[in-house]
């Protein structure tokens, strides 16, 4: 089980920002595009349990804090549910890794909420980036209308992939709200 108690330096509520995303416009279907040319993403499911036991627990303490924003466990995944994405290096280690969770809320059947993490050496490649579009691509073909992202205020690198995608945001509470629209 992936648990992690949450860091000491834990930040109130009012340092959450909510990105929410109408999805429309179909994506072109090429592969993913980084600095250093194309990146393979695979779809990754309940046989690679271990390497995302060993990515998640592989990531600094306040690398999980950002990515989760409170203790974490494997239940969050849901593998018949849900769907993963990641990214390997040349040891097939998996060294970036997306998680896309379709909403099971009634109210919001067309809903599904996007995650991200990568390793620290790995960053700077835009695979975050990479990630976030094929996760985009696969929720338009399963019929998502609104994407979601929860992401601390200091989360810089989950905005910066938000504001990309053309976020902006919005005071609401204590929080942040960024609507991102990709509609053409």
């Amino acid at each position: 089980m992936i648990q992690d108690s949450p860091p000491p330096y834990a930040l109130p509520d009012s340092h959450q920002a909510a990105v929410r995303m109408p999805l429309a416009s179909p994506h072109d279907g090429s592969p993913a595009e980084t600095p250093s040319g194309v990146v393979p993403i695979r779809s990754i499911g309940p046989g690679h349990r271990e390497s995302i036991a060993g990515h998640l627990q592989g990531l600094e303490s306040h690398d999980r804090y950002l990515r989760f924003g409170y203790a974490a466990s494997d239940e969050q995944i849901n593998f018949e549910r849900d769907e993963l994405f990641g990214i390997f290096n040349r040891k097939l280690e998996l060294i970036a890794m997306a998680h896309l969770a379709f909403s099971v809320d009634p109210q919001c059947q067309s809903c599904a909420e996007f995650g991200v993490s990568v390793v620290k050496a790995a960053r700077g490649r835009r695979y975050g980036s990479a990630l976030f579009e094929r996760a985009v691509t696969h929720a338009r073909n399963e019929g998502v209308a609104m994407l979601f992202v929860h992401a601390l205020t200091e989360n810089t690198a989950m905005l910066r992939i938000a504001r990309r995608a053309g976020a902006v945001i919005e005071r609401d509470g204590s929080g942040c709200r960024q609507p991102i629209s990709t509609r053409g």
